[in-house]
């Protein structure tokens, strides 16, 4: 998949706003499609298989949290969803990126900006794709393997739900194990791009993944806390009491 031949579905019930997002996404060549409700966006989604898709919360009668919810259970469960709403409350961040979506833009945007979002998710699932060609692309830890071919995840033998965020957030702290990074860097790893100021997006996925990771998220093992900087993987060492955990500045990470 070339970016500039990527073709993404846009999803919300106002044709101004996915006219105008039409607009700047063919100016930089990708092919779009529009669906301006959620039955339209799976029927699309089913049959197009796109390489991105931007999806409203807010569509009437399916809210595109459904939308997604159907969209990961399915064809597209790999494909990266931008949210696109009018609320910025962490709660319905939270909300949308844990049911599967990758990121969060928030009403108005800059169409500058989200094209700059969608470029970067493109470029992080190119690498992500050259990266499974690597057959030695294995990592072990006492009692997790993680393995970036079939992007799976074991601990202690069991194989762990994670989505393509949260695996790829582990997979860059992982290969660096007891480094610190701060959240901007992590931010920019993972999703390509600056955060603009706002990492909740990167908090909230960093949640999501000690609730899968760790026995009692509130003192986590693996994924660790360093107050007022970032975070760090931490494979050999156990939680003390250091670490009540909650990231800089922040209330649910």
């Amino acid at each position: 998949m070339r970016e500039s031949t990527a073709t993404i579905l846009v999803v919300d019930d106002e044709q101004e706003i996915t006219d105008l997002i039409s607009l700047y996404l063919q100016r930089e060549g990708f092919g779009v499609h529009v669906a301006h409700n959620g039955e339209d966006a799976l029927r699309i989604a089913e049959l197009l298989l796109p390489d991105l898709i931007i999806l409203d919360v807010s569509l009437g009668r399916m809210d595109g949290i459904e939308v997604c919810q159907h969209l990961r259970a399915g064809a597209c469960s790999d494909v990266p969803i931008v949210f696109l709403s009018c609320k910025s409350e962490d709660i319905d961040i939270i909300r949308g990126l844990s049911e599967g979506g990758d990121d969060y833009i928030t009403k108005p945007f800059s169409p500058s900006q989200l094209v700059a979002r969608v470029q970067a998710h493109l470029r992080r699932r190119r690498t992500r794709e050259k990266s499974a060609d690597d057959p030695a692309m294995t990592i072990h830890y006492s009692g997790m393997e993680i393995d970036y071919r079939t992007l799976e995840v074991r601990l202690n033998g069991e194989r762990l739900n994670l989505s393509v965020k949260e695996f790829e957030l582990l997979s860059v702290l992982a290969r660096d194990p007891n480094r610190v990074f701060p959240l901007e860097e992590l931010y920019r790893r993972v999703w390509q791009t600056e955060s603009m100021g706002d990492t909740r997006t990167l908090m909230v996925h960093i949640s999501n993944l000690r609730k899968k990771l760790e026995a009692d998220p509130s003192r986590p093992r693996w994924i660790r806390t360093v107050r007022g900087f970032g975070y760090r993987f931490t494979p050999d060492s156990l939680a003390d009491d250091e670490a009540s955990e909650h990231a800089p500045n922040e209330r649910n990470a």
